[in-house]
């Protein structure tokens, strides 16, 4: 049958696979190759369940290399060199429940004669194997691909504290296999330096683990203290093991540090309550688990049954529930944004959730708190999305205290006092004063900031006091501070002369910036870096713009009707109009005189940059891909044409390869040019 006279089904089923293989690569570039997941173990787990599920229905669609087959990781070369691996890394088979449990160990006991079973806790950090040759410790390897190769990372290995760089035996060849992470305790240290640096906190230990064990300063990694279990013995030579628990013991006489807690087990029922055990622990110990594995203690009988190409058949992992806990809402606050919507937030008793401390969640929106009926007082069970952002899952109605009233964000802005409205057909209530603090707050950190005007030296905490001392009410007010210099500076807001000085000189520089700058900086919404050039080389100005219809601005490359429509809108704006006319007087350039375009030999063509190129900065390439008449986007999609990809490409690079799109490097880029 050919394949377009396929049954619809099979269509449908193969497409839902080619959908499900896309999704998992791209998490697991996050997981393993970013060290940066967006989404939870629990629901990545899912994802592969479906597709285990849908493969043993089709065998006959299963391909080399899906997620199933292959491991998911890559070996990276930011840290140092890639070496080969002498015995593969594998990763292990998930399993969720306790009959799968016990199917594990039963069908193992009808193929091998009375066999031991190990239960440990799975530590939730990154996989690294040790080298040791005549007792000395020579080389530290992360897993990358898991079967061929991984990075180099023996020099910050060596400062790891659990890290043995010298062995009492002289072994000739000893290779174990262990998980670096890192204790709750020193993570709270690194992130609380992290906030005192102004530096974007890490997100849990083991995101903080991984990064810093591929750091290429490895007097980094000694001071954020990372740990190590051993939790393996790969390979040996000049001694012969016959258990995994045997190997334990004299890896324990060398002083290596192994997983503490394991247990031997000889049934299914004494294997489950160890993983029982595990789990009732877990929020006692000073790092995070995942999960609790159950292996083979016998190492030829591990041998007998080999293993697959992704996951050895001696072992497998139960994976916990995610981890949600149990809090009480003591108050629901209401932010203000720059577009005038409140959003209300969730303040609660501090919790624990993977490995960090949690005190407030988001609440989206009323109909958010309706339909959970959230109130304050409430007792709600709070559990981490991606094991990243905190989320109230729901309310625990049993336990709420008499009294209480259902939250209602109000018809008032809590921070200016104006008439609060709810949009029509969206979730989103609205501060309709254009002059709110809260509002203009935001909306000038957005024309300050690198991608609108670019105005160096006026942080949040500055400009908050420029708003309630009454400097400015409006962004146009920056360009009025200049006759204001000696009350600024008599008052220290922005700092004393020196600084402010050199504030003032960079609001003043900025009034000759391209006007797309100027356009960026307004705030309309849906209206960034790339659609204000796109705007300005085709209307030439400002004014221009704001003379235009909904149909001519819709002839511009890429716009669509509601950024059409929000463009009319605000230059339509009795309030806009004030501001633009304030601009105007200040003498800010509202006019293109220089397209910046050398030829067009990219019309017509998007890009998008990703890593760390040779010889070009990320602004540089694009500065000389739009010089040439293409466009730079900020994110990979079926319209990218080119991604130019540097060292260290993430996930844009593996989303550019999934739909099919030219990468080019950064020679290939020039030649590109050339051609």
């Amino acid at each position: 049958m050919a394949q377009n006279d396929a049954p619809e089904s099979i269509q449908q089923v193969k497409k839902e696979l080619t959908e499900l293989r896309k999704t998992i690569r791209y998490h697991n570039n996050r997981y393993y190759n970013e060290d940066n997941p967006e989404i939870s173990d629990y629901e990545y787990d899912q994802l592969m369940l479906r597709l285990k599920a849908i493969e043993a229905k089709y065998p006959e669609l299963i391909t080399k290399n899906s997620p199933t087959q292959v491991v998911g990781g890559q070996a990276r070369r930011t840290a140092g060199v890639l070496v080969k691996h002498d015995v593969p890394m594998l990763s292990l088979q998930d399993v969720f429940s306790k009959e799968e449990i016990f199917a594990f160990v039963e069908e193992l006991q009808q193929e091998l004669e009375a066999p031991e079973f190990v239960v440990e806790e799975k530590i939730d950090g990154l996989s690294m194997a040790l080298r040791y040759e005549d007792g000395e410790l020579v080389r530290a390897i992360t897993r990358g691909d898991g079967i061929v190769q991984g990075e180099d990372v023996t020099e910050n290995a060596k400062v790891i504290h659990d890290v043995k760089k010298k062995l009492k035996d002289k072994l000739p060849y000893f290779e174990i296999r262990g998980e670096v992470y890192m204790e709750k305790k020193a993570f709270d240290a690194v992130n609380a330096r992290q906030e005192l640096l102004g530096l974007k906190p890490f997100a849990n230990p083991r995101n903080c683990a991984a990064g810093t064990l591929r750091q290429l300063d490895s007097r980094i990694t000694k001071e954020r203290h990372l740990s190590l279990f051993i939790f393996n013995l790969q390979t040996a030579r000049g001694r012969t093991f016959t258990t995994h628990t045997e190997a334990y013991d004299f890896m324990k006489k060398q002083g290596i540090k192994v997983i503490h807690g394991y247990k031997v087990c000889h049934t299914a029922d004494e294997v489950w309550q160890a993983i029982t055990a595990i789990g009732e622990n877990r929020g006692n110990l000073p790092y995070d688990i995942d999960g609790a594995v159950v292996k083979l203690n016998n190492l030829a009988d591990r041998e007998k049954l080999g293993a697959t190409a992704k996951v050895p058949r001696w072992a497998i992992a139960y994976k916990y529930p995610p981890e949600e806990k149990e809090t009480v809402i003591r108050k629901i606050e209401l932010s203000v944004g720059r577009t005038g919507r409140i959003t209300p937030t969730a303040v609660f008793d501090p919790i624990r959730l993977c490995g960090t401390t949690v005190e407030r969640a988001t609440l989206h929106n009323q109909d958010f708190i309706d339909n959970l009926d959230v109130r304050i007082g409430d007792t709600v069970r709070v559990y981490k999305s991606g094991e990243i952002i905190p989320k109230v899952k729901e309310v625990v109605k049993e336990k709420r205290p008499a009294g209480t009233e259902p939250f209602v964000i109000g018809t008032t802005c809590p921070v200016c006092g104006a008439p609060a409205v709810r949009e029509p057909d969206t979730s989103d209530i609205k501060c309709k004063n254009p002059s709110c603090p809260a509002q203009l707050e935001s909306h000038i950190l957005n024309f300050v900031g690198r991608s609108a005007m670019d105005i160096k030296g006026l942080g949040e905490a500055a400009i908050h006091r420029l708003i309630e001392d009454g400097f400015i009410a409006t962004i146009a007010d920056l360009y009025r501070l200049g006759g204001k210099r000696e009350e600024l500076i008599e008052k220290g807001i922005i700092g004393k002369e020196k600084n402010t000085d050199k504030v003032l000189a960079a609001i003043e520089a900025s009034k000759e910036n391209e006007p797309q700058r100027l356009l960026t900086g307004l705030g309309i919404p849906g209206i960034g870096r790339t659609a204000a050039r796109e705007l300005m080389l085709h209307f030439g100005s400002i004014d221009a713009l704001a003379k235009a219809s909904e149909e001519e601005i819709l002839e511009v490359r890429d716009m669509g009707e509601i950024s059409a429509k929000a463009i009319v809108q605000y230059f339509n704006d009795p309030a806009s109009q004030k501001i633009l006319a304030a601009f105007r007087a200040a003498g800010v350039n509202f006019t293109l005189e220089d397209t910046g375009l050398v030829d067009e030999k990219f019309a017509g063509k998007t890009f998008v940059i990703t890593g760390t190129l040779p010889s070009l900065s990320r602004k540089d390439a694009a500065a000389l891909i739009e010089s040439h008449g293409g466009r730079v986007a900020g994110s990979v999609s079926k319209k990218t044409d080119y991604l130019v990809a540097g060292e260290a490409a993430g996930s844009k690079l593996q989303k550019a390869t999934d739909l099919g799109i030219t990468i080019l490097d950064e020679a290939g880029l020039q030649a590109l040019l050339e051609d």
